[in-house]
């Protein structure tokens, strides 16, 4: 058997309070999150840093002792992974925007000297803002070092079956716990992190799929008559995002008198939004609001269900190069990591 690296992708968050503006400073300086030229983009990035660390971030942050447990939590997925795989695959771990760092783990990968390298975003669903940032950090950094290897891309799994599967037992056993408990049956809402609605509309297939893993989840649960919808949480700024947001909803379900039970279906583990924003902020405005009742089904994290979905996607890739899962978008997505791997725009790095 080939000895193979598999680099787990994520976000990252503060590890402490001094942390967390230098993290949101990196958050905001990558170009697939301000699209602005360098000069802009390092001004912004820490003016926003300095308010946010102070304001909302700092406060949400201040919830979890001023630390994500992002970092430990994909690391108890990774040892879940490494114990389903076996000896011939070692993880590594890749946060995007904090320790450790993309490239000080290109240099372990190096030292590590595989035949091959699949790269694995914890991101079911692909994003130019995620999945496309950190393949862009890794071809830079592994660019850097000299390390060549055979590498795959696992750029998205939106109806990964592990995935579904993981998903629909969670949800489904919170909504029937909280119908046993109530006597009435919840409104189901599948919130994921949203977008500015102008990326979706250069090509970036997020929201759609975000849908399909919404339908395929909800389908999944075999509830019947399930009363359903989607929303994005986590707006933030001027612009116009999609819609509706999770507040949003939340006060339709006010009107038509439905408790609610939030499912974030497009984060894999816990971390400052299913356990702040979510957990606290929504649950606070849920009562405010009069909602009888209020829950949040826990994300798959080391669910073994979607621990298998994965490896078996990562045994079966059935190539040296290129992309070790099938494209479940449309040609119109020109932003699909399929579709800019194929025109080269996956190397362009600002």
């Amino acid at each position: 058997m080939p000895k193979t690296a598999i680099v787990l992708f994520n976000l990252g968050g503060p590890d402490k309070r001094e942390s967390i503006a230098p993290f949101l400073t990196n958050f905001f300086m990558d170009p697939n999150i301000i699209a602005a030229p360098l000069p802009v983009r390092f001004l912004l990035s820490r003016w926003i840093a300095f308010k946010r660390s102070r304001k909302e971030a700092g406060s949400s942050y201040a919830e979890l002792g001023y630390k994500s447990p992002l970092l430990e939590n994909t690391k108890e997925q990774a040892t879940a992974l490494a114990h389903e795989l076996g000896n011939d695959y070692k993880i590594f771990i890749a946060m995007r925007y904090w320790h450790p760092f993309t490239r000080d783990v290109a240099r372990d990968v190096k030292t590590y000297n595989p035949d091959r390298i699949i790269l694995l975003p914890l991101y079911p669903q692909y994003s130019t803002t995620t999945t496309r940032s950190s393949f862009q950090e890794w071809i830079k950094e592994a660019a850097a070092i000299g390390l060549q290897k055979p590498t795959q891309l696992v750029c998205c799994y939106p109806l990964d079956e592990g995935f579904i599967k993981a998903s629909a037992e969670n949800v489904t056993k919170s909504y029937k716990e909280m119908a046993t408990k109530t006597g009435r049956n919840p409104r189901v809402l599948f919130s994921a992190h949203g977008l500015p609605e102008k990326l979706i509309k250069a090509g970036d297939p997020y929201q759609n799929h975000c849908e399909q893993s919404a339908a395929a989840i909800a389908t999944a649960t075999g509830i019947e008559n399930l009363d359903w919808q989607i929303c994005y949480q986590s707006r933030v700024g001027p612009l116009t995002w999609i819609g509706p947001s999770t507040n949003e909803a939340i006060h339709q379900a006010a009107r038509d008198s439905k408790d609610i039970l939030i499912y974030p279906h497009a984060f894999v583990s816990e971390h400052v939004e299913t356990l702040v924003e979510i957990e606290i902020e929504y649950r606070h405005l849920a009562a405010e609001l009069g909602i009888g009742a209020f829950a949040r089904a826990p994300t798959v994290m080391t669910h073994p269900l979607f621990i298998k979905g994965l490896a078996d996607r990562l045994r079966t890739t059935a190539s040296d190069t290129g992309f070790a899962n099938a494209r479940v978008c449309s040609a119109r997505y020109k932003n699909c990591c399929q579709e800019q791997f194929k025109t080269c725009e996956l190397w362009k790095v600002s």
